[in-house]
């Protein structure tokens, strides 16, 4: 336990805590948004399983999201020796979570990577040690592109499954069923004492039946199946879980990355126990986050950006979740947040449910939230440098 107390002081524990809370509220439910607003799960429902599947991708950022660590530990964006001070990491972690709990609390969706970039740089900026060219290429460009491609792989994604349904004549109450057919007879061996005959036996042949949802009722009962509507919402639930992993697994690997600022070195043993225990209490604290606070978000996230139907979700969900995971095995600093809003921003566009006013205040948001939490984190550590020293 020692090594820990050396990698975070208690302030920096603090301010880890209030950001893991913040994020947890802000974007656990992200990932079940179109579960809730296509009517497929309940709220409590969609946000019991974001939450849990959302721990499970924090914990397994243990093995797979180490390079997210390394780049939000602000090494190369600002001077190693500034990276030692423990009012540096501080700053950062509040000033970034103060700007999400305020977005919360007025129901913005926006992203707490966003928050954390801008927090790097109100501190970077105030020690006088800020990489631009850094910033521009690893952190503001895959920020301002991921929203971008999102929407147009969502929007196209959608309206490709939709052409391939209706050029293959799937409707809702379709139906794939298994029924057990009795197979003509066939000679079999008379058994002892059954005289110098043979018998006839009857076996049973298991077959798939497809059809309309009236197809899969023979002889007064219902075959074991599935509807086409049934299986969609299925996979869709899957998506949902599966981005709530993913989300998991990418902003987790950032908060401890702050909390671990001027300790990335070459990997003691001590020092990756470290790591291990903060990530764990991490997951817990953005667990607790969402359960408690999310409400406002989620309502947003669900029912005020677009109307939607199970199939849109469906193709939204899948979006985000390719895009996420594949950003967090290869390390680049994409928001969960830009991605999922932006698959639904393309969904809107490509179904015409898009509530374009709900919308742009999002957008208006995002384009604020990098320069208010550089300015809140400069204050914060003006305060701590200059009034408490």
């Amino acid at each position: 336990m020692d090594s820990i107390l050396t990698i975070a002081t208690v302030p920096a524990l603090a301010g880890a805590v209030l950001l893991a809370y913040a994020n947890g509220a802000n974007d656990n439910f992200k990932g079940v948004a179109t579960l809730y607003g296509s009517g497929v799960l309940s709220f409590r429902t969609a946000l019991v399983a974001g939450t849990a599947a959302t721990w499970f991708g924090s914990v397994a950022a243990l093995l797979l999201a180490g390079e997210l660590i390394k780049a939000f530990s602000g090494k190369g964006l600002v001077a190693p020796e500034v990276l030692g001070q423990g009012d540096f990491a501080v700053s950062v972690s509040a000033g970034a979570a103060l700007t999400v709990l305020l977005a919360t609390r007025l129901g913005f969706p926006i992203s707490t990577t966003h928050a954390l970039v801008g927090g790097l740089v109100g501190a970077g900026i105030s020690t006088g040690t800020l990489q631009a060219e850094r910033l521009a290429s690893a952190f503001l460009l895959p920020l301002a592109l991921s929203p971008l491609l999102a929407a147009s792989l969502a929007g196209f994604g959608y309206l490709l499954l939709r052409t391939a349904r209706q050029a293959l004549g799937v409707v809702e109450d379709d139906c794939l069923c298994i029924d057990t057919e009795v197979s003509a007879p066939a000679l079999a061996p008379a058994g002892p004492g059954a005289g110098l005959g043979n018998s006839v036996a009857m076996t049973t042949m298991p077959s798939l039946r497809a059809g309309r949802s009236q197809d899969c009722r023979v002889h007064g009962r219902t075959l074991p199946g599935m509807t086409s509507l049934r299986l969609l919402d299925l996979s869709h639930v899957a998506s949902g879980i599966l981005v709530s992993f993913a989300r998991g697994l990418n902003d987790t690997p950032k908060i401890a990355g702050i909390l671990l600022i001027g300790t990335i070195s070459a990997g003691a043993a001590s020092e990756i126990y470290g790591q291990q225990v903060i990530i764990v209490g991490i997951a817990t604290i953005m667990a607790l986050g969402g359960l408690l606070s999310a409400r406002r978000v989620a309502r947003v996230m669900a029912l005020e950006i677009t109307d939607m139907n199970e199939g849109q979700g469906f193709a939204a969900n899948l979006i985000t979740s390719v895009l996420v995971l594949c950003a967090s095995k290869v390390g680049v600093p994409v928001s969960t947040t830009h991605v999922s809003c932006g698959s639904l921003f393309g969904i809107g566009a490509a179904g015409g449910g898009g509530h374009w006013s709900t919308i742009a205040g999002i957008l208006g948001a995002w384009v604020v939230t990098l320069p208010v939490a550089a300015a809140i984190t400069a204050l914060i550590y003006w305060v701590a440098t200059v009034i408490l020293t």
